[in-house]
């Protein structure tokens, strides 16, 4: 039987236990598993670094949601980052990320993977032809895309790039933390693998923070398991179950989350004091048209310029009452941000920074009608 994506969600990976019949999974909480004798490991636990029950569930249900073969589970997102380059790349290698990317991975793979001996080249993915070109050039051994971007929400054609990769034999990894699997599958657009913040909407309720890369290449994998274990940067027991509890209800919020913000994004278009609105469900978006036929829907997140300047943009960030001024997103509450000096402020200064007349917007599963009073009432401040 072929499962569909809500039925994944709830059982890949999570066969009732098998000696109480408890229905949810139990978390392993140890460090350290019996061994019936040299080398006779029980279902080939020994330690929790190299593996744990608990974890492995997860790692099977990543794989289950993106339609990947290995899901591997980490500390953080960045931890999922640092070890997918580190496993795959060498220094020298030249590495193709996206301009508008969220700040911390441009922090490190322009602040520590360039000591380590990598070319890193922010690149705008929008144009198609200008890459080929670029690579016929300069040939790149990964490049990296994010879409729907963070903060200013561009939309990257997945498919069009997988080709352009393929022809000059790039690895295509894509973030999918934005859309999250429930909206977007990379991988069936060509991907050759996908990283995930599942700090963000697969955990999605603000308690954990994790990070997770799927995929479907056997050597990649063999090498980032390898790396996973030897480096250590791994998700812990409690981390594991809290993200697989988050995940059994993704769809339900990603719904919820897509129907507020678009109608939040309606609202925030008329209102006087903002300049624009950056939201890919909006018809006038520049990557609307894309974003349609990738995604099953807009996703949650997005940003907004001020008329008002940074002065503008601030006040509001500190205004709201509903909207909770903190970083991170994807939560089931509101948050919003001021990416300039928070998300992205390792970005100031560069060709990449974020213009600082701009607001990020989580937009929660409140009732939608209490967030449009809430950002009305600030705005009118």
């Amino acid at each position: 039987m072929t499962l569909r994506f809500n039925t994944r969600a709830i059982h890949a990976g999570q066969e009732p236990d098998p000696i109480t019949g408890a229905v949810i999974p139990p978390i392993y909480q140890t460090s350290t598993f019996a061994q019936d004798g040299i080398g006779q490991l029980r279902s080939g636990y020994e330690y929790s670094r190299s593996a744990n029950p608990s974890r492995t569930a997860l790692q099977e249900n990543l794989a289950a949601l993106e339609g990947g073969t290995h899901g591997f589970s980490f500390a953080s997102g960045l931890a999922a980052e640092d070890t997918l380059v580190r496993a795959l790349l060498r220094p020298g290698d030249r590495l193709l990320v996206s301009s508008d990317a969220y700040g911390g991975t441009h922090r490190l793979f322009g602040q520590v993977h360039t000591e380590w001996g990598l070319e890193v080249v922010p690149t705008d993915f929008a144009d198609v032809d200008a890459l080929r070109d670029s690579l016929a050039q300069s040939p790149a051994a990964m490049i990296w895309v994010e879409t729907p971007t963070n903060p200013l929400m561009s939309v990257v054609d997945i498919a069009a790039v997988a080709t352009v990769a393929r022809e000059h034999g790039a690895f295509l990894v894509v973030d999918n933390t934005f859309a999250s699997p429930y909206l977007q599958q990379p991988l069936s657009l060509g991907a050759d693998a996908v990283v995930h913040s599942t700090t963000k909407y697969i955990g999605g309720h603000s308690d954990v923070v994790g990070g997770a890369i799927v995929l479907d290449d056997d050597e990649a994998a063999q090498k980032i398991a390898y790396l996973q274990n030897a480096a250590g940067a791994v998700s812990g027991p409690f981390d594991a179950w809290l993200t697989l509890r988050g995940i059994k209800t993704l769809g339900v919020r990603m719904d919820r989350h897509s129907s507020n913000a678009a109608q939040i994004a309606e609202y925030l278009v008329s209102h006087p004091a903002v300049e624009r609105v950056y939201y890919p469900g909006l018809p006038d978006h520049p990557g609307h048209e894309i974003a349609a036929k990738q995604m099953k829907s807009f996703g949650g997140m997005l940003s907004v310029a001020l008329r008002g300047g940074a002065a503008a943009a601030l006040k509001l960030a500190e205004s709201t009452e509903l909207f909770t001024l903190a970083e991170s997103l994807g939560g089931v509450e509101s948050l919003i941000g001021y990416p300039t000096e928070m998300t992205h402020a390792a970005l100031k200064g560069t060709p990449m920074e974020v213009p600082d007349n701009i607001i990020r917007i989580s937009v929660g599963i409140e009732d939608v009608e209490d967030l449009q009073e809430d950002l009305g009432k600030a705005l009118a401040n």
